[in-house]
């Protein structure tokens, strides 16, 4: 007889929410992570004082009440609101574009000023029919705000320039005719006090935790610990890359400590000229409104993935979906394991995605 009901792969967001379920229905579970802590990316780590998202920023957002009220049964959230600024050269604009970023980017004043520069710069791309990246944007918002703010970020987030790449990764660029710069629509948002890693120490209170087991090394004894398995890791790994590997973009941070209270005056600020290597500098402190005499910052840079690289996102283009469509008609017929999370199906999650789809999959078990 199997020890346990469940073994979790994967001490992640989505680990945890279904670890925390499944435990609070009866079930026996065990949650291992290959990494020496729990949250996966949200992880964060205390230093001076400060709580340090360790693997890039995570602003909590979302529209659904019944997720918003679950994961504030774990943490008190704050009252965070996520306003980047974005920087070029030597000119600061506010994000997401808004009323701020066009007043400063052309002096003017009214909404009706605004759209009619945007509806002349559009026009005069004549662009009708996108066929990549550069003038799929151009043809949404005109030369100013895509050479200044989307042109430089993007080549350097996906590691390509925007002429190859496909027009249909920006589907729309959100313009608002308003003074807002709050660049989320949710309706709630806000950081936990204390950390994600205090949050998810709560959601597997009482739950038996492995950390620093890598699960491919001892695959079959840990097998054969639990009746299940659910795997949040890279689904191509799983199956040994068996039809090649899926393309995913990875993340480089260099963070530091600083002898000063204050260095950028903001939580986010995103650089979106080429030249300068990272794409944004995040300054963690402002995140739960510290006042500690140091700070700490992190410059994230994006970069290439490569076997055995930390895989961050993935690029869902329409070659590695159907490569993804074979994988998952592996994991489907695979017996007595289920996937989840971003890597174990293959798709960018928000983390009220992440709470929402481990819900999905905790009914699609019969919890």
């Amino acid at each position: 007889m199997s020890k346990y009901d469940y073994l979790i792969v994967g001490a992640g967001l989505f680990g945890c929410v279904f670890a925390r379920e499944a435990a609070d229905k009866g079930k026996r579970v065990l949650v291992i992570d290959k990494r020496g802590h729990i949250a996966g990316n949200i992880y964060t780590e205390e230093v001076e004082g400060i709580n340090v998202h360790k693997y890039g920023a995570h602003i909590f957002h979302t529209s659904d009440k019944a997720v918003w009220e679950y994961v504030n049964r774990f943490a008190e959230f704050n009252n965070y609101i996520n306003c980047p600024v974005a920087r070029y050269k030597d000119e600061l604009y506010n994000m997401p574009f808004n009323m701020n970023t066009f007043s400063k980017m052309w002096g003017i004043r009214t909404p009706a000023e605004a759209k009619e520069i945007i509806e002349r710069q559009r026009a005069e791309a004549g662009i009708t029919q996108p066929k990549n990246l550069e003038e799929q944007a151009l043809s949404l918002v005109g030369r100013d705000i895509y050479e200044k703010l989307v042109k430089g970020y993007t080549e350097k987030q996906w590691g390509r320039r925007a002429t190859e790449l496909p027009a249909f990764i920006i589907k729309r660029l959100p313009v608002r005719f308003i003074y807002d710069n709050n660049y989320f629509n949710d309706r709630y948002q806000g950081i936990p006090m204390g950390g994600y890693t205090r949050m998810c120490e709560k959601m597997l209170s009482g739950i038996e935790v492995r950390l620093g087991v890598d699960y491919f090394a001892d695959k079959a004894e840990l097998d054969a610990l639990a009746d299940k398995v659910l795997f949040t890791g890279m689904i191509d790994e799983y199956f040994g890359y068996r039809y090649g590997e899926l393309e995913y973009r990875s993340l480089r941070f260099e963070s530091e400590t600083l002898d000063c209270d204050n260095y950028q005056g903001n939580a986010v600020v995103n650089y979106t000229e080429y030249e300068v290597p990272y794409t944004r500098v995040i300054e963690h402190k402002h995140f739960e409104f510290g006042a500690q005499p140091k700070t700490v910052v992190t410059r994230e840079y994006p970069a290439v993935w490569h076997k055995g690289d930390e895989p961050y996102y993935p690029v869902n283009d329409d070659r590695n979906n159907v490569l993804y469509a074979k994988y998952k008609a592996l994991a489907d017929a695979e017996p007595h394991v289920i996937f989840g999370g971003r890597l174990g199906m293959y798709r960018y999650y928000d983390m009220d995605d992440t709470v929402s789809a481990a819900f999905g999959l905790l009914k699609a078990e019969g919890m």
